[in-house]
């Protein structure tokens, strides 16, 4: 932390600031919807200053991390902008994480306040100092209706204002330590890649404590003065109508909830052709899901969003005509982003060849918090370690591989697990698939797809079906049938939770 002033830096731009701006623009505009309640601009800008008043008065202090464990909502929206009008740290907390996993995020970031709904709060560690975010007479969306505008002291760009942790799929999630200035570089990269108009319409029902639907949509969209929309969750039914009323013309979601919606009884017979724009990331997307996708919403345009959670998230963009002939590319690094693909001694690999993506931008995170060897590990000569696989073109269009730990070992030949899981897409009756690699005695890590079936199919109808797209040491040794895949809630696959089962299950 730099510190805070009561002077206003005319130079500096901050996460609150980018609403202020819409506010003074465009003050009587619908700014956000949210069930019955709506705000405009100037509502919404007034409610944020009034919240962090609220949040200031609790005895907070400039630095101090505040955890937010709450469903999608418009409170939820003001705590996290009222927490960086307040000079406050913000610690988005996935609402599904409970015991010891929800008490390590809030314990390892010292939250000293949790904001929360009413019907989580049982789930934070005993002596967890709490605020109701909604739903209360004393919450902070009813506190707002009685507090002063803030007027306290400023935060500076250079100043943390969010704790955003990863995932957790390969280990004990870290806090990326996320400043103003990297946010609002991460703001414009988004708009400019993505063409973030003031005329879109969009919906937002991915979880808001995700990095995505947070930094790479909502405030994007907030600071070009959109007309948002945000739903407790991702909504089949209620997507559908929003579309078909017009209020709704883009949206982002991972290839799990695009799959879920074209295999909705409804997708074939409701009509989506108000829909402009489709967002997609998270996670990889299989590219035959994409195309039939794109055979039933022909004047959709598809982007493909890739990046992480230390780079604010986004970090590459396909944009919509980009797609053809490069469909399981994940596009172009963005405005602020900087990439290479290196070796493992950190020398920048030929086009064409594999190898680690690292990054160099003002996006990126200033570390890990309280973790100061997992960070000198992440920074090496000035780059950030993705961690993930990659293959860079001769036009600089990135194709992602696997991630570095998901690398299936088969015999000594290394086989990358999206590969396998392209050609297991191709079967009619594969609803969804993951391929990890397990222990094996004479191939050291066997392929062994896990799959959730669409319709009746056999392991050997599925290997033998791979057998023909695939070289016969890449096609699976065994195939699982599930009923569902694990992910997080931002729609990654837990593979490590797929290895560590079917491991102990041999």
């Amino acid at each position: 932390m730099t510190g805070v002033s009561n002077e206003r830096d005319v130079r500096a731009s901050t996460v609150d600031g980018t609403l202020r701006r819409s506010a003074r623009r465009a003050p009587g505009r619908v700014a956000v919807r949210y069930g019955a309640r709506t705000w405009t601009y100037a509502e919404l800008d007034e409610a944020v200053s009034r919240a962090a008043t609220v949040l200031r008065g609790l005895g907070l202090g400039p630095g101090d991390r505040v955890g937010a464990y709450g469903h999608n909502s418009d409170a939820y929206l003001i705590g996290f902008l009222a927490c960086s009008r307040a000079g406050l740290v913000h610690v988005p907390v996935n609402q599904n994480l409970t015991g010891d996993d929800l008490a390590y995020i809030v314990g390892q970031s010292g939250s000293a306040l949790v904001m929360t709904d009413p019907d989580l709060a049982d789930r934070l560690p005993a002596g967890a100092r709490t605020l109701a975010l909604r739903d209360t007479d004393d919450s902070l969306l009813a506190r707002i209706a009685t507090a002063a505008p803030y007027d306290g002291p400023q935060p500076h760009a250079d100043d943390l204002v969010q704790l955003l942790y990863t995932s957790g799929t390969t280990a004990l999630p870290k806090g990326a330590m996320m400043s103003h200035r990297a946010l609002v570089h991460e703001y414009v990269s988004a708009i400019h890649a993505l063409g973030l108009k003031e005329t879109d319409r969009p919906v937002h029902s991915l979880p808001l404590y995700h990095s995505a639907q947070m930094h790479v949509f909502l405030l994007p969209y907030l600071a070009v003065g959109a007309q948002n929309t945000i739903l407790d969750g991702p909504d089949a039914a209620k997507i559908f109508d929003l579309v078909e009323a017009g209020a709704a013309d883009s949206l982002f979601a991972p290839p799990t909830v695009w799959i879920g919606l074209s295999q909705h009884p409804d997708f074939a017979t409701r009509d989506l052709s108000a829909l402009r724009k489709a967002f997609y990331g998270a996670s990889i997307m299989p590219v035959p899901v994409l195309e039939r996708l794109r055979a039933r919403l022909p004047g959709l345009a598809f982007y493909n969003c890739f990046g992480q959670s230390e780079i604010g998230p986004l970090a590459t963009v396909l944009g919509p005509d980009e797609h053809e002939g490069r469909m399981d590319s994940c596009g172009r690094p963005v405005l602020f982003v900087e990439a290479r693909v290196v070796d493992e001694d950190g020398k920048e690999v030929p086009d064409g060849t594999p190898g680690e993506v690292v990054y160099r931008s003002p996006q990126l995170c200033d570390g890990y918090w309280d973790k100061p060897q997992e960070t000198e590990a992440a920074f090496r000569d000035g780059w950030f370690r993705s961690g993930d696989l990659a293959v860079r073109d001769g036009e600089g269009y990135f194709t992602v591989v696997d991630r570095v730990k998901d690398v299936i070992n088969s015999g000594g030949v290394l086989v990358a697990s999206r590969q396998v899981e392209d050609a297991l897409y191709t079967h009619p009756a594969v609803a969804e698939a993951a391929v990890v690699g397990l222990p094996d005695e004479r191939w050291i890590e066997a392929v062994t797809a896990v799959v959730v079936r669409g319709a009746d199919v056999t392991e050997a109808e599925l290997i033998d079906h791979a057998r023909e797209l695939l070289a016969h040491f890449k096609a699976p040794k065994r195939v699982v049938f599930v009923a569902e895949l694990p992910r997080n809630a931002s729609g990654k696959i837990l593979k490590r939770e797929l290895r560590d089962r079917f491991a102990a299950a041999d």
